[in-house]
């Protein structure tokens, strides 16, 4: 059984690459077989898993999307890139914006991406969905192929209140397009414990969303070296292995894990 979770926030800056990678690499790292989807056209995941000139590569997600549009469905393997960290990646680039629009005028159009991802998610454990910082026809489509969603949030005022849009989209897609989209999570970003101003924000997104959504216990916190990572074409594990960020998107990994583990506990009591 295969979990496809977009990682979603239309604030950009608050840690989407970061978490799509290191929390695919560290699923990989755990047994499981991942894809990465760069579902945003300025390829930040491609360039941070070492393809740094994304615009150069022969077969991107757009390409993908269009053969579902054209009925030329591509060959399973078609597109997809190996990482040596574990973990397959389908790349996107600047073309993917005009793929946006396009998708416009398909017939239906919310289920392009999730018409592709049928075709492969059979092969893997887990499939990430890297959103871009938008809630336009891209972001749509991922959340109508997902099962979850994981909301990177910033421990900053602003960053927290632009969460409640996304909230009301997700809320929207599910009773209009996917049903069994569920929030996996919200988790805090780029936190810097040492800071009472992130701390009153961490306590107050705790108090006011805890009730209704899960608040992942493990925080991401602020950190140099992660931001070297994408630079670097590799994961924060082998960047800065014995550093916070490491063990945080460790256990974070291991939070994921064991969410999917009650998910598919209950799955067959509810079908019963």
């Amino acid at each position: 059984m295969s979990h496809i979770i977009a990682i979603a926030n239309q604030k950009g800056g608050v840690a989407k690459t970061t978490t799509a990678a290191n929390l695919g690499i560290g699923l990989a790292r755990e047994g499981r077989n991942v894809l990465l989807v760069d579902c945003d056209p300025q390829g930040s995941l491609t360039v941070s898993l070492g393809y740094s000139q994304p615009d150069e590569l022969d077969m991107t997600l757009t390409d993908l999307l269009a053969g579902v549009l054209m009925d030329k469905p591509a060959a399973p393997e078609q597109g997809i890139l190996h990482h040596a960290e574990g973990v397959d990646l389908i790349p996107a680039n600047i073309s993917l914006s005009g793929m946006e629009t396009s998708l416009v005028n398909a017939m239906s159009r919310e289920k392009v991406l999730k018409q592709y991802l049928d075709t492969v998610k059979k092969e893997y454990d887990y499939i990430l969905l890297d959103c871009m910082p938008s809630l336009g026809m891209l972001t749509v489509n991922t959340l109508a192929a997902a099962d979850g969603v994981i909301i990177p949030v910033q421990a900053q005022y602003l960053s927290a209140k632009g969460m409640e849009q996304l909230l009301q989209t997700v809320g929207k897609v599910r009773r209009q397009i996917n049903p069994k989209l569920k929030i996996a999570g919200v988790l805090l970003t780029m936190v810097d414990q040492r800071t009472n101003y992130a701390r009153e924000v961490s306590d107050l997104l705790r108090r006011t969303y805890g009730g209704k959504v899960r608040i992942f216990s493990t925080d991401i916190p602020h950190s140099v070296r992660a931001a070297e990572t994408s630079a670097e074409g590799k994961s924060i594990y082998l960047h800065d292995p014995k550093g916070k960020v490491a063990q945080a998107y460790a256990q974070l990994t291991k939070e994921v894990i064991q969410l999917e583990k009650q998910r598919e506990k209950h799955s067959p009591e509810q079908s019963r």
